[in-house]
């Protein structure tokens, strides 16, 4: 890692020569314009200017990944562009004007993809996680194993006393955490306000009965940080400790004006990342995406699962459960890893396999707990069941044979 410069890897496609398309890239992305000028004289670059440090090849594509008049072939290559930290300094809105926003104007490109962000010291400026992997244990009082998590279903139309019976059902059944569907913020059936009311006093009782306190994260995103922060502090009146932050709706200031001033654990959902990574040839490597985030103050990262119920496969789910559990800059700056959609106890042993045989993670279960054929108490026990049998290297269909609630999730969801 560099100390005084920015390294950026893009994916590199152009029909023209890529070491003359990265140079000008360098160039208009720091110093340089179209035409010399007299005031860009060595000085200013040797202060300032970007440059090219390295040019990887890769295989040309026949077809171009935006729409192009020529004929190919399309030359490719993961090239790392350098920017001094004297242009850039530690402000994110910087990083993101100087180092991807303006990249992908540049005339001659038909593709481009930011691989990845490597950032010097300097930017442990950013508070990073207050809670983390660490804290989200010590406030669900799961220091060993999965955090066991569900959400309210259906995702939308319960009024609140409708929503307070689920949670209800969802504590007795033994999760650790719940969380608002990320879709649900303050809709006229159920504004923000009575939905927290009507739901913190079901935590407590829970708590006061069992002396468990079950985490609950509330949607408090708006576009309006000061509506944010009333609802931020809404649920910390109420005693609950958990939020779920639309991270991309919010944005980078809203982020870093939420963490500032935050008290509760924050739960990001991704929604909106798609749109920058669906299409291999442009966009956003989720590696380069979630540095930022979890600098910001992420404390647990949904990051979809293996058999997702979404178009992200398999592959893309274990490098994304390795990019939040590696550090930037120390371990404190991890996040924990959020297993999600479509997850039942079915993809636990394969979960397990892939990411390093961790019990670090959050497994978030809705239809897997809300639709067991026994009810949520059993597709409750029947995830503890499937991660029970990953720890100790059982099969789930060895495991099933003793324990009828995971049998039966596997007779109802087992391709």
């Amino acid at each position: 890692m560099s100390t005084t410069s920015i390294n950026v890897t893009y994916r590199l496609e152009t029909s023209g020569n890529i070491e003359a398309l990265a140079a000008k890239i360098a160039s208009d992305q720091s110093t340089g314009t179209f035409t010399a000028v007299p005031g860009e004289t060595a000085e200013v670059q040797a202060r300032c200017a970007a440059t090219v440090v390295k040019i990887t090849p890769l295989a040309p594509s026949d077809t171009p990944s935006i729409p192009d008049a020529g004929t190919g072939p399309y030359n490719r290559a993961d090239v790392v562009i350098s920017y001094p930290l004297d242009a850039v300094g530690t402000d994110i809105a910087a990083l993101m004007t100087i180092t991807i926003g303006g990249v992908f104007a540049v005339r001659g490109l038909t593709g481009v993809r930011v691989m990845d962000i490597d950032l010097p010291d300097a930017w442990a400026c950013h508070p990073g996680p207050q809670f983390g992997i660490k804290g989200s244990r010590q406030l669900t009082g799961v220091m060993q194993g999965p955090i066991i998590a569900s959400i309210i279903k259906p995702s939308l139309g319960l009024l609140p006393s409708e929503a307070a019976a689920v949670i209800k059902q969802l504590c007795e059944a033994g999760v650790d955490f719940i969380k608002d569907d990320e879709k649900l913020m303050s809709p006229s059936y159920s504004p923000f306000e009575e939905r927290v009311k009507a739901i913190m006093p079901v935590i407590k009782d829970h708590e006061q009965k069992t002396g468990k306190k079950v985490m609950y994260a509330f949607g408090i995103s708006s576009a309006d940080p000061d509506v944010m922060m009333r609802n931020h502090d809404l649920v910390m009146e109420h005693g609950g400790n958990a939020a779920v932050i639309n991270i991309n709706s919010i944005g980078y200031g809203g982020m870093a004006f939420l963490r500032k001033r935050s008290g509760l654990c924050l739960h990001a959902h991704r929604n909106g990342w798609d749109i920058l990574t669906r299409h291999p040839g442009l966009g956003m490597e989720f590696r380069a995406y979630q540095k930022i985030w979890r600098l910001l103050g992420v404390d647990q990262f949904q990051i979809n699962g293996i058999r997702a119920k979404y178009w992200e496969p398999d592959e893309s789910f274990v490098k994304s459960f390795t990019d939040v559990t590696t550090p930037i800059f120390s371990q404190d700056d991890c996040a924990l890893p959020v297993v999600c959609s479509g997850q039942w106890g079915g993809q636990a042993v394969e979960t397990y396999n892939r990411t390093g045989r961790t019990l670090d993670l959050m497994y978030l279960g809705g239809g897997g707990i809300h639709g067991h054929p026994m009810g949520a108490t059993s597709g409750v026990a029947a995830i503890r069941q499937a991660w029970d049998a990953a720890r100790d290297d059982v099969s789930l269909e060895a495991k099933a044979k003793s324990h009828p609630e995971l049998a039966a999730a596997l007779a109802k969801w087992q391709d």
